[in-house]
């Protein structure tokens, strides 16, 4: 698995990877894919505003979505990620933040690196 690496600094990029099960299968439909967009806007703002990485898109597909973001510390980033993720109502959904320097999180969660949440 190839870590990015945040430009300028040589220390691996954190992540912070959101997915949530649509209703239906495939793309899930228009109404859910607009709600996807416009939570993502609002997360990429709160990203851009607080300078805690990029949040880089969406993708569909498979009956889900997947959300990605990415930055130097993903407790950092996922902090102010978490109330737009908790705000769309797709279950089961679940957020893994990935850290690239395979630190096992604050309080010893998770392992090889990363730390799963259930929403």
């Amino acid at each position: 698995m190839e870590m990015h690496t945040v430009p300028g600094t040589g220390d691996d990029e954190h992540a912070v990877i959101a997915r949530f099960r649509l209703a239906r299968d495939g793309f899930g439909d228009a109404g859910q894919r607009a709600l996807v967009h416009r939570a993502g806007r609002a997360m990429s703002t709160a990203v851009e505003d607080a300078g805690v990485g990029e949040f880089d898109g969406d993708e569909f597909g498979g009956g889900e979505v997947v959300l990605y973001a990415y930055g130097p510390d993903a407790d950092a980033l996922f902090a102010v990620m978490e109330p737009v993720l908790r705000g769309l109502p797709f279950r089961p959904a679940h957020v893994l933040l990935r850290r690239g320097d395979g630190d096992s999180g604050k309080g010893g969660k998770g392992s090889g690196g990363e730390t799963r949440v259930d929403l």
